[in-house]
């Protein structure tokens, strides 16, 4: 039998590129400038392209394991099929079942309660995806290699877009780090505000540790060194200041999430949920 990742992984790796995407595709109609409109909208496509071919992997995985099959069953009344599918494993699970780390939920307008209206920040927005970005590259680099073949192919595929994502986020960072005071002092807040909660990177969780053990899984750990070095190399070129990093490590990989991940899902799935029975 082929090697496969724990489900728990194949989750978090979708919940990061699914949350992620439906956060930036906030800015559709919204962007600074149109071209920024549409490079946010293609960002997020590829996001959910990611989560999408994730979820299938996971949802053929479940449906093919009695154990993971009732572990999953209160998904399966939700549609039709009687499966778990991609769109079950999105739309129908709760909070506490998402796996995302909670860097990706926040809101784009800084360290707002999810009841405040604010306005969007577009440095908050390409700071957090320069962060998130610079770890999916290494990521998805080492995942070429992972014992589950699909996955290996899915790294393959989603390395060419993350590669682009960073190159975008990093080359906006040093406009605003360049640009004026205003934008600058942006762009710092921004990392301020949005760098402590990368220390959650590097905590492995139960699902990392297996999926590492069974040889279809990334040592996080390990790779901290090398994007330490992607972030210093481009906040030097934006003339911006790293801050320190302390405090509580946030534990969305473990479920534990922020007040805003509600919020995002109620948007993200009332849709679904309100026409359970709906095919396209």
């Amino acid at each position: 039998m082929d090697t496969t990742a724990p489900i728990d992984y194949l989750l978090h790796l979708a919940d990061n590129a699914l949350v992620l995407g439906q956060r930036n595709a906030e800015w559709c109609g919204h962007g600074p400038i149109l071209e920024e409109d549409l490079a946010l909208a293609n960002n997020s496509l590829d996001l959910l392209g990611q989560a999408r071919l994730l979820y299938q992997h996971a949802a053929a995985l479940i449906n093919a394991d009695a154990t993971l099959a009732r572990r999953f069953a209160h998904l399966q009344g939700a549609r039709t099929e009687g499966a778990v599918t991609e769109d079950t494993l999105a739309y129908f699970r709760d909070t506490h079942e998402f796996r995302n780390l909670t860097l990706l939920e926040l809101p784009h307008s800084g360290p707002l309660a999810g009841t405040v209206a604010g306005d969007r920040d577009y440095a908050t927005t390409i700071a957090r995806n320069f962060l998130y970005s610079a770890l999916m590259v290494l990521v998805w680099d080492r995942l070429q290699a992972s014992g589950d073949a699909q996955l290996a192919a899915i790294a393959a595929k989603s390395l060419k877009e993350v590669r682009y994502h960073l190159r975008h986020a990093s080359d906006w960072l040093v406009r605003f780090g360049d640009g004026t005071d205003e934008s600058r002092a942006r762009a710092q807040a921004a990392l301020n505000h949005l760098l402590p909660y990368g220390q959650e990177f590097w905590i492995g969780s139960e699902a990392e540790t297996a999926a590492v053990n069974n040889g279809t899984g990334v040592d996080v750990a390990s790779l901290k060194a090398d994007w330490d070095a992607l972030v210093d190399d481009t906040l030097s070129e934006a003339t911006l200041q790293r801050p320190a990093v302390q405090g509580y490590v946030p534990q969305g990989k473990h479920g534990v999430h922020s007040e805003h991940m509600g919020f995002l899902l109620a948007e993200m799935q009332s849709l679904a949920r309100a026409h359970p029975q709906a095919v396209w």
